[in-house]
């Protein structure tokens, strides 16, 4: 039994799939190191989302959405894998949640052909992610330009009542609920029901080291995992002002690990010493990321756990969704 005590029986299955708690689907691409930014900016949220009980969460690792960037199989398998890890140190419970991997489930592409159908390319140029590559005149792919049909597959295939986003990914909602409306009116069914946003409250923007939004485009990032020693020379490594009364980028960074009562006491007891200011940021940082880190580190050691927890994703959301798809396929005359 792994140090981490986990059941690996399949009683979750038999208990999530006889719930009447309303569905919460969310997905999470596979395309870079996890870092300060997703975790305070996302991750947090969806794991004290899915410990609330106030939902039958459905978690998945989009692969095929990473696909229209990512093209390198040996780096997908990785970094699959590296998220699935990253999401349990966070928190995330392997008993209440259903994990799975996108490409793991046929119906999501089954069901992605079936709106494509049904959907005009006029209604996808209204993308925001198709009107801003064609405003800066770049190539776009077929799977980029047809990602919202994907993705509203990948809700709508689960019943999902509830989908946790940021308020610039409000579009991706609506387009589902629109693909749902023109589905069960073109075949007479009422087959789908219509998901609504979870506009996430107080979600974090982080900065990064260099000022600007915390991102691995540009390569300012704070891993989640780093080892102490590499905390300390990224922290060391954020730009300051010396112009201000407080290091504003330390301070940003500072704030979602400490409360700003304690801090400004802090700050004001320091100010000007911006070396020792950083030393306090690394000393909270490392305090506050220790256990997940140390449970990273286990799974790192452990790989049998990552393949459990998928295995038993695969099952049931192979069971929810084909359970949805009999009844698609009817609609539609192909069984």
């Amino acid at each position: 039994m792994s140090r981490y005590a986990w059941r690996t029986n399949f009683c979750g299955i038999v208990c999530t799939m006889t719930s009447n708690k309303p569905v919460l689907v969310s997905g999470i691409k596979p395309t870079g190191d996890l870092h300060l930014g997703n975790y305070f900016g996302a991750m947090r949220q969806q794991v004290e989302l899915t410990k609330s009980g106030k939902y039958r969460p459905f978690i998945f690792v989009a692969d095929y959405h990473a696909l229209n960037t990512m093209q390198d199989a040996t780096e997908m398998r990785r970094r699959t894998r590296e998220l699935v890890m990253g999401y349990l140190a966070a928190g995330l419970d392997p008993e209440q949640v259903v994990l799975f991997k996108q490409s793991d489930v046929p119906a999501h592409t089954e069901l992605c052909w079936i709106f494509d159908a049904i959907t005009t390319m006029p209604y996808l140029m209204r993308a925001h992610a198709y009107k801003d590559a064609e405003a800066k005149n770049k190539e776009i792919g077929v799977g980029s330009f047809n990602y919202p049909m994907l993705m509203a597959a990948d809700i709508l295939l689960y019943d999902a009542s509830v989908v946790p986003v940021g308020a610039d990914q409000k579009q991706h909602i609506e387009y589902a609920r629109d693909t749902a409306e023109k589905f069960n009116r073109i075949f007479k069914d009422e087959v789908f029901i219509l998901p609504e946003p979870y506009i996430m409250p107080e979600v974090a923007i982080v900065p990064g080291t260099d000022g600007r939004k915390m991102s691995k485009s540009y390569g300012n990032v704070v891993p989640l995992f780093a080892s102490r020693d590499e905390l300390a020379r990224r922290v060391m490594s954020i730009v300051t002002d010396s112009s201000s009364a407080r290091p504003e980028n330390v301070y940003a960074i500072h704030k979602l690990v400490r409360s700003t009562a304690e801090l400004d006491a802090l700050y004001a007891e320091h100010a000007g010493n911006y070396k020792m200011l950083k030393e306090f940021l690394i000393e909270d940082l490392d305090r506050y990321l220790a256990p997940m880190r140390a449970k990273y580190e286990m799974l790192k050691e452990d790989s049998s756990l990552v393949d459990t927890v998928l295995a038993r994703g695969r099952e049931e959301a192979r069971a929810v969704s084909e359970a949805k798809m009999s009844r698609v396929r009817r609609a539609i005359g192909v069984a």
